[in-house]
């Protein structure tokens, strides 16, 4: 006979794990107990050395759906356990290391239930069990027990009671637990305060109305499971625009919910992969492509997502969601309930106040939202997942760091200003926050502060070292200053170029160790170790330090901030730079460019550069994407989102022109080299691009040929880059590679050249992904300092 501690460290909490040891130690004829620590999982077990033996292969094998272990460790114990039984034991407090699970969406059995008229939980919109449902969105404090959440406020009822206690059942300890009886209830009410009345309309309850409601073209705001969504019936175009218009969100695409994937598949193209993904328990947007409309019968307003050639599915994750869509032959549109860039409504009184010009209805309920969790967005790009947003459903799973970062003490990562993420690091394992949001916005940041008290608290993390981007500005910068002056902690000023290489580098495991790789880090702009701003960079990196080895000729940024914007400053910018901006008055005078340019205050906007007055130079690459985008005609003027003109340019690319390179005669662009780095310059190709414009070439060939001659001068100069340093792994990151069209160009150019090509899955490409090189580079300094 043996005694054993078996310690289970991972996602263990809330996921039917102890269930599960307990049918297998029983399977395997053990004695002893297993509990929830704050820890994991701690197992106590006796039996025969085979039998323990057997035990422990098959709780690997034999996971919940929801768990995943990242460590278990067996230590012999001399004492032997005084149990005649296997038995589940009460939580115990202590350290925390354990994971909490992210939100689930609804499993197939649950499903099932609120749809069957025998059921208890029959058209019960908070059903849930051990396997799906609510987790970070109500959780106040590890371990993940009820008393801990925010359905300690909902008493079970015995027959609640019985199944949460019943060890056979798939609600043994599934602490959201609740139903008709004894949980959560939702209602309508109307925007203007008048009552609701069932003569209004034939429905079955207040959830069913809804779908009433959609039809009838109304807007309803319905609290969900991580925050406030606005939706309305997206075939209907006033209704589409009626929202846009109220919530002042003019261009941005808006995300779609389908009752299942034969409704989403009338509207998208839906391959293996991606059909995975709306189906997993995380239950993302997926950005699929559009049919074309010959091919829909019904087709979407053409104002859900205006200028774009993918739209953003998700299936319903939630009972409330099912139930809503259950009689819903079409898709809607669920977008955050908000205001546009302020953070998503949480509380009933709060979107009341807020959300009452936007939404006819609202659909409430009274389960507290702790945490307020916004929709993952994810896209697959050649058969590889490309996460943009990392949120509902992700977070705050942990990510294994790679080998060499096992003994690193505890640091936060606080993030870059948009998209932001925080970031805790300990012990070979990194949590990222969900996403956040773009904290200049007064309400965001405030947002972004709780959530980092929450997780400190939750994961009783005490940083030693607090890691920050070094643009001074940010308003995550200069917090993590505050943090660290207040509590004596040292502070880490990271480049955020380096941040998004090593977060590449972190998430595909290279080690601490390893030699450095080529970085491509481009974007719309960060802080220079020159106090510049860069944005189209190749750096030679590891962990704990890099050189810059070749980058983007710097460009003006008329009116700094205004530039991202209205993309005409960056081509007007452009042009001047490349030198041709007269000879352009004269040659391509008729181009609708050159005649809005002129129209502008150019003698003022001359000064303002020449003096240096708010027109910052940086090398971004979002930037040219801006100024080509103007060029042609594409939001030339204004864009209401940052990126717009340059997902614009993307999605009208001309495929036949880029499935046929070498039929196409691609723009130039200058390489040369000077002070030890390589510049990359775009003036001679704007000339070319000006006689296409005037030759009346279309803009989806341009557009084709900018992305082709773009990912040539790339790969063009990683082979000079190679011929005079040592690497073989290139790290493609930053908001740019969002862009699938040039990530595939460059990625198989750079595989056919034998190189290995880093991209990002984990964490998103752009600033979401920011805060976890941040502190991977932290640590890694502090492990080559100790």
């Amino acid at each position: 006979m043996a005694t054993e501690e078996i310690r289970v460290r991972g996602t263990v909490q809330g996921v039917g794990f102890r269930p599960t040891v307990y049918h297998l130690a029983k399977a395997c004829g053990l004695r002893g107990d297993v509990c929830n620590d704050g820890e994991g999982v701690l197992i106590r077990v006796c039996g025969d050395e085979g039998a323990l033996a057997e035990f422990v292969v098959r709780l690997q094998e034999e996971c919940p759906p929801l768990a995943k272990i990242n460590e278990l460790i067996r230590t012999p114990c001399k004492d032997e356990l005084n149990f005649n039984d296997f038995v589940i034991s009460q939580s115990v407090s202590g350290v925390v290391r354990t994971e909490i699970t992210p939100d689930a969406a609804t499993c197939v059995e649950c499903q099932r239930e609120i749809f069957d008229p025998f059921s208890r939980f029959y058209r019960y919109p908070f059903t849930n069990c051990t396997h799906c449902g609510p987790r970070l969105s109500i959780i106040r404090a590890i371990p993940y027990d009820r008393c801990n959440t925010s359905m300690s406020a909902f008493v079970m009822c015995p027959e609640c009671e019985d199944s949460y206690h019943d060890v056979e059942n798939r609600r043994f300890h599934a602490q959201p637990v609740a139903c008709h009886t004894c949980g959560p209830a939702a209602w309508l009410e109307r925007a203007d305060g008048k009552p609701v009345t069932a003569s209004m309309f034939s429905m079955l309850d207040d959830v069913d109305a809804v779908c009433t409601l959609l039809q009838k073209g109304e807007i309803v705001a319905i609290r969900g499971i991580g925050g406030f969504h606005l939706a309305c019936d997206a075939t209907q175009e006033a209704a589409v625009e009626k929202l846009r218009q109220r919530k002042r969100r003019y261009d941005k695409p808006f995300a779609l919910m389908a009752r299942d994937i034969n409704v989403i598949e009338k509207y998208c193209f839906v391959n293996d992969r991606e059909r995975q993904l709306l189906v997993s328990p995380a239950a993302p947007i997926v950005l699929l492509a559009k049919k074309t409309e010959e091919q829909i019968s019904f087709p979407i307003a053409s104002t859900v997502a205006p200028g774009q050639n993918t739209l953003g599915f998700m299936l319903p994750y939630t009972p409330l969601h099912h139930l809503i869509l259950k009689r819903m032959n079409r898709p809607i549109v669920l977008t955050s309930g908000n205001i546009s860039d302020e953070p998503q409504c949480i509380d009933n009184d709060e979107a009341k106040e807020k959300l009452s010009h936007i939404a006819d209805y609202f659909l409430l309920h009274n389960r507290e939202i702790v945490n307020q969790v916004d929709d993952s967005v994810m896209r697959v790009v050649d058969n590889k997942i490309q996460i943009m947003r990392r949120a509902r459903g992700y977070a705050p799973a942990t990510i294994k760091l790679p080998p060499g970062f096992d003994n690193v003490p505890p640091i936060l990562a606080m993030g870059s200003e948009l998209k932001n993420t925080f970031c805790l690091l300990r012990g070979g394992e990194a949590i990222l926050s969900q996403h956040l949001g773009d904290l200049e916005n007064a309400l965001a940041f405030n947002s972004y502060q709780d959530t980092l008290n929450l997780y400190l608290n939750l994961f009783q993390h005490q940083p030693e070292i607090i890691a920050v981007d070094l643009h001074p500005e940010y308003l995550s910068t200069k917090l993590g200053k505050e943090l660290a002056t207040a509590n004596h902690i040292q502070l880490q000023s990271i480049q955020h170029h380096h941040a998004h290489i090593a977060a590449c580098m972190g998430e595909n495991g290279i080690p601490l160790d390893s030699s450095p790789v080529l970085g491509i880090a481009f974007d719309g702009l960060g802080y220079g170790t020159d106090s510049k701003l860069w944005g189209g960079e190749f750096l030679l990196a590891d962990y704990t330090q890099f050189q810059r080895l070749a980058t983007f000729k710097p460009v003006a940024m008329i009116g700094a901030e205004q530039a991202i914007y209205q993309p005409w400053r960056n081509t007007y910018a452009h042009l001047l730079s490349a030198n041709i901006w007269d000879s352009c008055q004269q040659k391509y005078n008729d181009l609708e460019i050159i005649k809005f340019l002129q129209k502008q205050p150019i003698n003022l906007l001359n000064q303002l550069i020449e003096q240096g007055i708010n027109t910052p130079l940086a090398s971004s690459v979002g930037r040219l994407f801006d100024a080509v985008a103007g060029a042609i005609g594409i939001c030339p003027e204004k864009c209401s989102y940052e990126g717009q003109a340059a997902i614009a340019l993307e999605a009208i690319a001309d495929i036949h022109t880029l499935n046929n390179p070498k039929e196409t005669a691609v723009y130039p662009f200058q390489v040369t080299f000077s002070d030890n780095i390589y510049c990359i310059d775009s003036c001679s190709m704007w000339q070319l691009l000006l006689d296409d414009l005037q030759q009346q070439t279309p803009q989806q060939v341009i557009a084709a040929k900018f992305h082709l001659s773009l990912a040539n001068v790339i790969v063009e100069t990683v082979k000079h880059l190679r011929q005079q340093n040592l690497f073989n792994q290139v790290a493609l990151t930053g908001g740019v590679f969002q862009n699938s069209i040039l990530l595939q160009l460059v990625t198989k150019q750079l595989q056919n050249l034998e190189i290995n090509v880093l991209t990002h899955s984990l964490v998103p490409t752009n600033d979401g992904g920011l805060s976890l090189g941040q502190a991977i580079i932290t640590a890694a300094k502090l492990m080559k300092n100790s």
